[in-house]
């Protein structure tokens, strides 16, 4: 039609180097050194801007679907997923996103994880939880030695058997989580659900009956799961697999999917076990501290996905901008929409460099104390900050994009769906909060692990020393401090980024960064960045280019 001409469109963000591109990730994996998997990297980025792509909007338009029974009326509680679930999951299982520190356990591999975790959840975030809570499974299952030795080598496979049959029998394994229920929600010593010895033998690696519910179990369609039970002793962690060893169902029965508000394409449910046979794994009574392990590295998952979500949208709103005219020039020429781009890009990279400064302490965490305690406190704080900071950040980048940015069509609406998950999952931000505090009356390592951290920075910049000054008489003084935990463990998240960028940021980023995070030179919304600022080189640094 004539009058059908299509002009002032963006082209489409495609056939680029997701690696390459975002400066702060390539320059964050040599300075952890994650360079040795340069290859499986720039591997799984490929394929992020490529076919990724396409299954992610496609299993989040075809979400999962619950069978409990077969057509003869045998109970079977299977989840049936849209053919570009499994493509995503194939990819992700051969390309190690769910044990490459387990497979390669040297420096850097939980970086060179965080990286391709990172650049496969900016196609698609929903199936990462599968991978997670297999990732996370392993450190757990290694509190009971038999078991890690008969699962961890399934956990570990770099096959995807998407098969409900006997694990056993299968080329690889997935592990989800099962542990809230509806009366506790993050209260799990609230949990009602009980777990009986059978036979003569209890404790650890003792099989039980386990008999209750849950109110969420995360990836029903996995092999096994780590649930929470009560025994006589208390709270108890338990290995609960989808069959016995008899070869039979296990008495594992799921009571609906969950109808989320985004995470479309990965299933969550409601499940109950009625006599379901498990195994005890670590301490009777101490089922918390056992699974707390798990809880851990998911909860470094959470930082990695969304400054993956984060960096997609920046990504995003820069290309439409850099190819959308209005008003006579350019969006990205005009100083107001600088100016929100700019501040969207300081946030994106100041989370990014914080993933990956914390995936570099659970590298060093095995070998190193004070990174031990740096990692346990500072992922409390990378996850409530920086999964905080996502869905305004989002909101955002859609708005730059105006109408177009609202419709399915573009990324965008799926993206801001998935933005409020990781602050709610494995914790939500008061319970970081309150772990946080926690940290700092029962374990003053973490304190100091973290003081020693952020006085790597000292000296760079007065103002950065300043904060750090009057950070420091907030931890010493715990007058109402848990009524002040939000805004401790925001400005300890600040002192981090920052300390972080004043010893590797770019100068731009850094300029921004303290500016506007340390000197309070900022509004509350995106975009009222000071004057001063070279927003150029902001965005010259984080727009794509194709």
């Amino acid at each position: 039609m004539s009058t059908h001409e299509v002009f002032n469109q963006p082209p489409p963000l495609e056939g680029y180097d997701p690696l390459e591109q975002d400066r702060a990730l390539v320059e964050g994996i040599a300075r952890h050194e994650a360079d040795w998997a340069l290859s499986r990297i720039r591997d799984v980025g490929v394929l992020s801007v490529g076919e990724a792509m396409i299954w992610g909007a496609q299993a989040n338009r075809h979400s999962p679907e619950l069978r409990t029974h077969d057509r003869y009326g045998h109970r079977i509680d299977e989840v049936e997923f849209h053919p570009a679930w499994h493509r995503l999951m194939q990819a992700s299982v051969a390309h190690g996103l769910h044990a490459l520190p387990w497979q390669e356990p040297r420096p850097g591999a939980h970086v060179a994880r965080a990286a391709t975790v990172y650049l496969m959840a900016q196609a698609e975030q929903g199936h990462q939880c599968p991978i997670t809570m297999t990732f996370a499974a392993v450190p757990a299952l290694r509190a009971q030695p038999e078991l890690a030795e008969e699962w961890v080598p399934r956990l570990t496979s770099s096959e995807y058997d998407p098969r409900c049959i006997p694990a056993s029998q299968k080329k690889g394994a997935l592990c989800g989580m099962a542990m809230t229920e509806k009366q506790g929600g993050s209260d799990v010593r609230a949990n009602t659900t009980r777990a009986r010895a059978m036979g003569n033998a209890s404790g650890p690696g003792a099989e039980y009956e386990i008999v209750g519910h849950k109110w969420f179990c995360s990836a029903p369609m996995c092999d096994a799961f780590l649930v929470l039970a009560h025994t006589e002793r208390g709270l108890s962690c338990f290995l609960l697999p989808r069959w016995r060893p008899d070869g039979t169902r296990n008495a594992f029965h799921i009571q609906r999917l969950k109808d989320k508000l985004g995470d479309r394409s990965n299933a969550s449910s409601e499940v109950e076990f009625h006599g379901a046979w498990a195994r005890m794994v670590g301490e009777e009574g101490r089922g918390v501290k056992t699974i707390i392990e798990m809880v851990s590295h998911t909860r470094l998952d959470c930082v990695m996905g969304s400054a993956a979500i984060m960096r997609q949208a920046v990504a995003q709103a820069t290309h439409h901008a850099a190819h959308r005219s209005a008003f006579g020039k350019r969006l990205i020429d005009q100083p107001l929409m600088q100016s929100v781009l700019a501040d969207l890009a300081v946030e994106q990279e100041a989370a990014t460099m914080l993933l990956l400064r914390l995936a570099r302490a659970y590298d060093d965490a095995p070998a190193h104390a004070e990174q031990r305690a740096f990692a346990r406190i500072a992922t409390a704080i990378a996850k409530y900050w920086v999964c905080k900071r996502t869905p305004p950040l989002i909101a955002e980048a859609l708005e730059c994009h105006g109408g177009a940015g609202f419709v399915e069509e573009s990324i965008l609406p799926r993206l801001f769906r998935q933005s409020p998950l990781n602050s709610i999952w494995e914790g939500s931000g008061n319970v970081m909060c309150l772990d946080v505090l926690r940290a700092m009356a029962k374990e003053p390592e973490g304190v100091i692990a973290l003081r020693n951290e952020l006085s790597l920075a000292r000296g760079g910049d007065r103002h950065f020393d300043a904060y750090l000054e009057r950070l420091d008489r907030e931890l010493t003084d715990l007058t109402d401090v848990e009524a002040r935990g939000r805004i401790l463990v925001e400005r300890l998240a600040l002192a981090l980024q920052g300390s972080l960028l004043i010893r590797d940021g770019h100068p731009a980023v850094l300029a921004a960064f303290l500016r506007s995070r340390i000197q309070g030179d900022h509004g509350m919304a995106f975009g009222t960045l000071p004057t001063g600022i070279d927003r150029q080189a902001i965005l010259d640094r984080a727009r794509p280019k194709i």
